[in-house]
Formats: structure tokens, sequence, C-alpha cells
């Protein structure tokens, strides 16, 4: 049986990761700085022996932040990774390594993986040298890691300053008040993101690999709030001020042909049903 590490097995993705593998029956170790584990220390994963896989999820990601602290971003967010990867490298084990939206303002829709990088934050740059940390780990060394670049990820324990978590939140109160309608993005729902892992886990791809993780569809600010009208099924007032943020990138859409294609992998829950269940009452 598998022994699969999670870090930052506490937070939006990796809580319904773990619940997921466990499921699954496969044996996790849980990584979390919550739980008294500092991923900045080499020695942190010394205590897990023979492990096959590492998903590494930890890191400091939230962007306004990274400005106002750029160097423990750039000093945590590579730390964590080198030491990842190194544990990974003596266990002869397999990484799944999160990165980020690294595109910038897209040349061409819909976006895939060979598109030019262009990271516009402290945070998406740290993902940029994560990255690259770990082409070198599979060039040197023959490290076999597959890198996901997820794109807008929603879903039930999301933190509510996000825009989905915020708009359902608003919608409860009876008043949606945003700035700019326009902004298209692709969401994917965090259990399609979970699917992602577990085909990787089960099909042990070798080399090095990049892959989106997107619906392949998006949807304007805007049409979301409608989609949140209409299955709260009750008249909202929704305002826009239509403040209009500097350099905003106004549609991304990913292409997610190489993970149908090497994968099998496709998404499940379109975004209608993944608000539906974060707008039902709990059973």
């Amino acid at each position: 049986m598998s022994k699969i590490i999670v870090t930052g097995s506490s937070g939006f993705v990796g809580k319904h990761l773990v619940s997921s593998l466990k499921e699954s029956g496969l044996q996790v170790v849980e990584v979390d700085y919550n739980n008294g584990h500092d991923l900045t220390n080499p020695a942190c994963l010394n205590f897990v022996s023979d492990f096959d896989y590492i998903v590494h999820l930890a890191s400091r990601s939230f962007v306004p932040e990274s400005f106002e602290n750029p160097f423990i971003f750039y000093r945590d967010n590579y730390l964590m990774t080198l030491n990842v990867l190194e544990a990974a490298r003596k266990a002869e084990a397999q990484v799944i390594f999160f990165s980020s939206y690294l595109y910038g303002p897209p040349e061409y829709l819909p976006i895939d993986e060979n598109h030019q990088l262009a990271p516009h934050n402290p945070y998406a740059q740290t993902k940029l040298i994560c990255e690259k940390l770990c082409e070198g780990y599979n060039r040197d060394f023959g490290l076999d890691i597959v890198v996901f670049r997820p794109f807008n990820i929603y879903g039930k324990g999301q933190n509510e300053s996000f825009l989905i978590p915020s708009i359902i939140k608003q919608a409860k109160l009876g008043t949606i008040k945003l700035k700019d309608p326009r902004p298209k993005r692709d969401f994917i729902h965090v259990l399609d993101v979970v699917s992602a892992v577990k085909k990787v886990i089960y099909l042990q791809p070798k080399g090095y690999l990049v892959f989106n993780l997107g619906s392949g569809k998006s949807y304007a600010i805007q049409e979301v709030t409608k989609f949140v009208s209409d299955v709260i099924d009750k008249e909202l007032i929704i305002e826009f001020t239509n403040e209009y943020r500097q350099g905003e990138v106004l549609d991304t859409v990913a292409n997610i042909n190489k993970a149908i294609t090497l994968l099998g992998w496709n998404t499940d829950i379109e975004i209608i049903d993944g608000l539906f269940t974060l707008l039902s009452p709990p059973k």
C-alpha cells in the first residue's frame, strides 16, 4: 500500500485531498505547520521513512501579503520546496508539486502549458522559482515530478476572502456588492483537483510533467452572481461599483487537453452544480 505525504494537509485543498485518499484506503502522512511541522527546517520530514509520494501543497499564498513581506515569501516557499525535493530524492519518491497560475495576461486562449510564463506578483514568482527547482531535481537526479498549475479553485471550506465564498456569504444576506463585473475566470471545483492528484498516484507517470488544472471554460463575475441568484432562488440586490483595477486580466481559460490525454482526467463538476453544493444546507 502506498504511503503518501501531504504537506499543507490542514489547508483548503489539503483537507479534501487527505479525506479522499484515506477513503480510498491509502496511507497518508499529514504534514502541516499547524501541527508543528516547519517545512523550512531540513529535518522536518526525517520522521517519515519509505514513502512513495509527496504532494506539496504547503506555501505562503496570500498575494497582498507577498507584496508586504516579499523576503518571507521567497525564503519560505523556496526552502519548503527544496526540503520536499531533497526528502523525495533520498526516499526515491515521486513529487506532485502545486504551482499557480503563472501566465499573466494571456497572449491566446485557451492557455496551454507552452504559453509564455509571466508571473505578475511576488507569490507567483516564488512558484516559478520552485518549478525551476523541480526541473533541476528531475534533470540531475531523475526524480519523477508532476507540476500542477491550477486556475481558480473553489469549494467547501475555502476562505471567505476568495471570490466565490465572498459572493455566497453576501448572497445569504440578500445583497451582493462587488467592484468590476467584467473579469472572466476559469473556475475548477476542489474535488476535481483531488481527482487529478489521484490519477497521478494511480498512473505513476515518469519524468517531468506540467499540467494545467481548470475546467476549460470561463465565466464573468457577473455571470457567477447570476448563477448564485438562480441557485439560491430568491431576488438579490446585486451592485457593481465599476472600479477597474489597473492591469486587470479580463479573461483566463485553461487548455486541459494535456491532462485529458496523458492522465485520462477531466472535470466532473460544472460550476452551477458546484455552487448548488455550496449553497445547500448541511445534511
